[in-house]
C-alpha cells in the first residue's frame, strides 16, 4: 500500500457526486488530474471550516471540484464566486455546479477574474488561485487588493511536478510564471506564507492585518 493510499482511508470518504464528477472529469477532459481530487478537496474543505469565510474568491474552476469542495464547508450565509477564463469549459463545469448540493452557495462566471473579480466589490475573505500559472503574479495582487486584513489566500501548483528546483527542466512560460509567483510572494513582507509538500504543492499566505 503506498503512503497516499494510506492517507485516502484515513481522512473522510469523497462524497459520491464529487466521485463523480472527478471520474467525468478524467474522462471526458484533457489534463484531467488538474482537478483537486480527494485529498486536496477534503483539505479545501477543512480549511473552510477552520476560516469560516463569508466570500470566498477562486480563480480558475475548470471543472468545478475545488469549488464544491469549499462550498461544503461554508456557513449558511457564505458564499463562493469562481472565474474561470476558458469559454470552453462552461458546457461541462456549469451543469455539474448548477446540479450539485451546494449550488445555492456558488456564483460561477465565465471571465478575466483579475479585470472582473473587483468590480463585485465585494471584500473576500478568502481567495484560492488555480488558474493561467503565467499570470500567477498578476493573480496575487487583484487577491489582495480585494482581501480582507488577515484574510487567507491558497495557491495551487506552486511546486509543479517538481520543476521548480529542476534545472534540466526547459522553462515554459507557465514554469517561469509560478517561479516567478514563488519568488514575488517570498520576499512580500506584506503577507505571512507557508508551502506545502501537497500534492504539487499548496502555498497559504495570510494578508496582514
Amino acid at each position: 500500500m503506498s503512503i497516499d493510499d494510506y492517507i485516502l482511508q484515513h481522512i473522510d470518504a469523497e462524497p459520491e457526486y464529487l466521485y463523480r464528477l472527478y471520474r467525468a472529469t478524467n474522462i471526458h477532459l484533457l489534463h484531467g488530474r488538474m482537478a483537486s481530487g480527494h485529498l486536496q478537496g477534503r483539505l479545501l474543505k477543512m480549511l473552510v471550516r477552520m476560516i469560516r469565510p463569508k466570500n470566498i474568491l477562486e480563480v480558475g474552476t475548470f471543472s468545478g471540484y475545488s469549488a464544491l469542495c469549499m462550498a461544503e464547508g461554508l456557513d449558511a450565509d457564505g458564499h463562493l464566486y469562481t472565474y474561470e477564463i476558458n469559454d470552453e469549459q462552461e458546457d461541462f463545469t456549469r451543469p455539474w455546479i448548477e446540479q450539485s448540493p451546494v449550488a445555492d452557495r456558488i456564483t460561477f462566471t465565465i471571465g478575466n477574474a483579475i479585470t472582473e473579480a473587483p468590480r463585485l466589490g465585494i471584500t473576500f475573505d478568502m481567495a484560492f488561485i488555480d488558474g493561467d500559472k503565467r499570470t500567477y503574479r498578476e493573480t496575487y495582487e487583484m487577491v489582495l487588493s480585494v482581501l480582507r486584513p488577515g484574510g487567507f489566500i491558497i495557491a495551487d501548483n506552486t511546486l509543479w511536478d517538481g520543476h521548480v528546483v529542476d534545472p534540466a527542466y526547459d522553462r515554459d512560460q507557465q514554469t517561469r510564471g509560478i517561479e516567478t509567483f514563488n519568488d514575488y510572494v517570498a520576499r512580500d513582507e506584506r503577507v505571512e506564507k507557508v508551502i506545502l509538500p501537497l500534492r504539487d504543492g499548496l502555498t497559504m499566505i495570510r494578508k496582514k492585518d
